[in-house]
């Protein structure tokens, strides 16, 4: 029965922070603060820590420790270990940013006049996949249009495109009438 209840609590407090996940928790922090009217000088002293560590904290500078997490939960009637939650869902998806940033079509076979206007070694592949789509189908040859296909797969090519043929090229300005 006691394991029941554990397991109903966890999954409650589950549900009410999977909005927040991958946010840093001293942004929700703050948030906190200024809806309750608490300056984080003053909070900071009442939890015995210094100013400028919850300052950091609130900034994104920093993250929590699991001592100042138990501080700053029972402060505000969080449920214990809310804080250091939030820590760590915000690391993981720090960890799979930096994990997929690792992963990028061939580049070999892109040409660096394709992207003139961006460095392409700072292309976030996945965030930016329309635009990327868009550009290779419009300006690009069958070689790299090929490249970006074997990257994303056709059905995520065809959700940008649309129908079309994606062996074709996109016109570039479909709204414009050529005389």
């Amino acid at each position: 029965m006691i394991y029941y209840k554990q397991i109903c609590l966890f999954l409650t407090v589950e549900s009410a922070l999977a909005k927040y996940k991958g946010i840093h928790p001293g942004l929700i922090l703050d948030r906190e603060l200024t809806k309750r009217k608490l300056k984080k000088g003053p909070f900071a002293r009442m939890l015995s820590e210094y100013p400028q560590i919850l300052n950091d904290i609130t900034k994104g500078r920093r993250g929590f420790t699991p001592a100042l997490s138990l501080k700053v939960d029972k402060a505000l009637g969080f449920e214990e270990g809310t804080m250091l939650l939030l820590q760590t869902y915000y690391e993981i998806k720090r960890e799979k940013e930096k994990h997929r940033a690792d992963i990028h079509p061939d580049l070999s076979v892109l040409r660096n006049a394709l992207f003139w206007d961006t460095d392409i070694n700072k292309i976030d592949w996945h965030q930016q996949y329309r635009a990327v789509i868009e550009r290779v189908f419009q300006r690009g040859n069958e070689l790299e249009r090929n490249g970006i296909i074997n990257f994303y797969g056709p059905e995520k090519i065809r959700s940008v495109i649309g129908e079309q043929d994606i062996n074709s090229n996109i016109p570039i300005m479909p709204h414009l009438k050529i005389k």
